[in-house]
């Protein structure tokens, strides 16, 4: 009978059933894992914003106003500046050949268009969809023609 119970115990020792890795253990892997991942994270982030460096210049003379920002500002257009947009579309407005199909409302966050009101005008701006204007461009930078 005592063969038997020693085969047949109701407690059991756990310290002979560990497996895995121990509590201490996952808090050091958890650490390196976090301070790699910040590392590599840092380096992808350099690398990515030193391929974007670009040359952008803010200018302000009496021919040309605005951020020289090619990739914001990709799209043209040349007309007489006149004040006023269309139904609350642009407070500004290029008139062009070929009347009024042709004005390309204006706004303006980087440059006062008041300034330029009148005067033949070339401006560089990010096109955006209008409900009424049949071309709304918000300006980064104007230069005077005339």
């Amino acid at each position: 009978m005592e063969n038997l119970n020693k085969n047949n115990n109701l407690i059991h020792s756990f310290e002979d059933e560990k497996k895995g890795i121990s509590y201490r253990q996952f808090i050091i892997f958890l650490f390196i894992l976090i301070f790699f991942g910040s590392i590599s994270g840092l380096i992808l982030s350099k690398i990515k914003n030193s391929s974007k460096s670009q040359n952008v210049t803010i200018i302000t003379s009496e021919k040309k106003a605005g951020i020289t920002d090619e990739k914001t500002f990709r799209d043209k257009a040349e007309g007489i500046l006149r004040e006023g947009g269309i139904n609350g579309e642009g407070n500004f407005h290029l008139q062009r050949p070929g009347g009024e199909s042709q004005n390309v409302y204006l706004t303006s966050s980087t440059v006062d268009l008041s300034l330029y009101i009148g005067k033949k005008v070339r401006v560089w701006g990010e096109t955006f969809a209008g409900e009424k204007a049949g071309w709304l461009m918000d300006v980064g930078l104007i230069e005077v023609l005339q």
